[in-house]
């Protein structure tokens, strides 16, 4: 079966999105944050993370994050999930990705 192609990843897309809220995800599964992202020109979109071993719902307000669009919106916990929050998996939990220094929500990720 082939993989994906360049198409499929051009459906989807990368950018930078800086979190105005969050909160923990009480009704996911395994433990989670909500959280509220400003994406720019996209507006105010959602996502639940699992990112706890390393964050504090608190601590993420105002930090940069980036982010895939594109996909369907799904259910975690009852909480409507539009993104995905992109991070690195260690042993210790994930570790966030995000821009050396401050660009406008919305930058697209080349």
């Amino acid at each position: 079966m082939p993989g994906p192609t360049i198409d499929d990843l051009r459906a989807l897309g990368l950018s930078v999105g800086t979190i105005v809220a969050a909160e923990p995800n009480r009704g996911a599964r395994d433990p989670a944050l909500k959280l509220w992202i400003d994406i720019g020109p996209g507006g105010i979109v959602q996502s639940s993370a699992q990112i706890t071993a390393r964050y504090d719902a608190e601590a993420l307000v105002g930090r940069q994050v980036v982010v895939v669009t594109g996909f369907e919106a799904i259910r975690v916990g009852g909480f409507r999930s539009d993104v995905l929050v992109v991070g690195a998996v260690t042993p210790d939990g994930v570790v966030l990705l995000a821009p050396d220094e401050p660009v406008a929500p919305g930058t697209p990720i080349a």
